[in-house]
């Protein structure tokens, strides 16, 4: 049946109720109070069910998307960083996908204290798989977690859609914008440090040869007046190394080596009323003889938040993670997959070793599931602490990324925990790429930009326009690209592969 028949159905039921109406009133007066309100109840109750088919008919007619309206092309909203100095970020435009991208989250439930609006009708508390664990049922299907009623009963839920997999992100590097990001500071629409990590204050040294070269895999140390080093980066590709202090803190030079050179600041540190400013200092570039050796080879670790509120991004990874391999390539890269969740779920961290062997991390990857979690913050800093600080793995003879896809922040109280993987990424040549996942909110956001700048990764995050999972928060930042989370993804590796 048409809309168009439906409404004049509509259109004819409401005339005949009139005509009814007006004849009962002039015979029966007694009545008539009650057979009015009898027809109106009638006439409510069949533009609802009428209303209710519509709303079905538009949600599922090709070319329109859920909401009803006709597809068309989908617009972001600015960022809200409209008096930085870059200007009013540009909208952006990309085309959305279908509503079996829209609709595969259904399948999914939700068990930890970020339910993503409403967790697809779970109840609050249900436990139900947010995965896409191992195929592992007797009918291809994956198997969820065990039945709590019946723990060595696991069940099995129908595979959605492979479209369904598909996940939009961009990129934002702060490193890049620097002075953007300094007026955002400066003008309070951002705040730090962030769960003790402080991108504030930063140096920006580029290490050459005698011809004027980048050099990369070289180490840079910050020094105070009295030698003591305040921190320690590697520079990359392009020879540059970004170096930080905090608060309290002095730099006085930089070194490489045998190699130093003064630190000049830019204008006053002290900010209005006492408030730290973000400040940077004149670029250093120190001239020397290469000391690092060439790297040869790519490690690649993902880092993956697995409770509750995790599953499209867990799922997206076991159906993607193959193609992702391949389109970056096998030759010369490893990769590790390194998962958590919170202090009192099934484990709290779960570590793997870097390997080359594709179908392995695959086969680790199928064998996890989302769930737990029960408040918004989780383990991060005992996953960076095993991933990073205390993990022997990392080679030096490797170039280093490390994808953190997470949709929350640590726990108050772990800054130092938190700060002490940091700054052990960055002087070992970790780069961190943190993933920012849907319902995630400014603080999150932050986290993740502080850890990518201190680092010298790069900051990504999730968008709606995929229609899949929760809303995602836009960040404040500038202008920024719309793309597949796979390209994204397999660029940044490719960006970042030795030689």
């Amino acid at each position: 049946m048409k809309k168009e028949d439906l409404m004049n159905g509509v259109g004819e039921i409401d005339e005949k109720i009139v005509d009814e109406t007006g004849k009962k009133r002039a015979a029966s007066g007694g009545r008539r109070k009650m057979k009015v309100l009898f027809s109106v109840i009638a006439a409510v109750l069949v533009l609802s069910i009428i209303g209710s088919v519509v709303l079905v008919m538009n949600v599922t007619r090709p070319g329109t998307k859920s909401n009803g309206l006709p597809a068309e092309t989908k617009t972001s909203s600015p960022t809200g960083a409209d008096d930085a100095e870059d200007g009013e970020p540009e909208k952006v435009e990309v085309e959305p996908t279908d509503d079996a991208v829209r609709n595969h989250s259904a399948f999914y439930s939700v068990t930890d204290g970020k339910s993503k609006e409403g967790a697809y009708g779970a109840a609050e508390g249900e436990i139900g798989v947010s995965g896409y664990p191992s195929e592992t049922g007797a009918s291809g299907s994956p198997v969820t977690p065990p039945d709590p009623e019946d723990p060595g009963k696991p069940t099995e839920v129908p595979i959605p859609d492979a479209d369904a997999f598909i996940l939009t992100a961009a990129e934002w590097r702060d490193l890049d914008n620097w002075s953007f990001f300094m007026n955002l500071v400066n003008s309070e629409k951002i705040a730090f440090p962030a769960y003790g990590v402080d991108p504030r204050c930063r140096v920006c040294v580029t290490v050459t040869g005698a011809d004027g070269s980048p050099l990369r895999g070289e180490k840079v140390d910050l020094l105070s007046s009295d030698g003591s080093v305040l921190f320690s980066a590697v520079s990359g590709k392009d020879g540059k190394a970004y170096l930080f202090w905090g608060e309290g803190e002095t730099p006085a030079s930089v070194a490489s080596g045998e190699t130093k050179a003064d630190v000049a600041l830019r204008g006053d540190t002290s900010g209005e009323q006492g408030k730290k400013l973000a400040v940077a200092a004149e670029d250093v570039t120190l001239e020397k003889t290469a000391e690092a050796a060439a790297k040869t080879a790519l490690q690649v670790s993902f880092i993956i938040d697995t409770t509750g509120s995790m599953g499209d991004e867990l799922a997206y990874l076991q159906k993607d993670f193959a193609s992702i391999a391949e389109d970056a390539g096998v030759d010369g890269v490893s990769y590790s997959v390194n998962f958590y969740r919170d202090e009192g779920d099934e484990y709290v961290t779960k570590c793997n070793p870097f390997t080359g062997d594709i179908a392995t991390v695959k086969s680790l990857l199928n064998d996890e599931y989302c769930a737990g979690g029960g408040d918004a913050p989780e383990a991060v800093d005992l996953i960076l602490k095993d991933a990073i600080t205390d993990n022997g793995d990392w080679s030096e003879e490797c170039e280093k990324i490390a994808f953190l896809i997470f949709d929350a922040p640590p726990h108050t109280g772990t800054e130092e925990t938190v700060a002490g993987a940091i700054r052990s990424a960055a002087s070992r040549g970790i780069r961190l790429i943190p993933v920012v996942a849907s319902n995630s909110d400014r603080e999150t956001e932050l986290f993740g930009r502080a850890i990518a700048a201190v680092t010298g990764g790069t900051y990504v995050f999730l968008t709606d326009d995929s229609g899949v999972g929760a809303s995602h928060l836009e960040p404040i930042v500038g202008d920024f690209e719309v793309e597949l989370l796979h390209d994204v993804i397999v660029r940044i590796i490719n960006e970042h592969k030795a030689g």
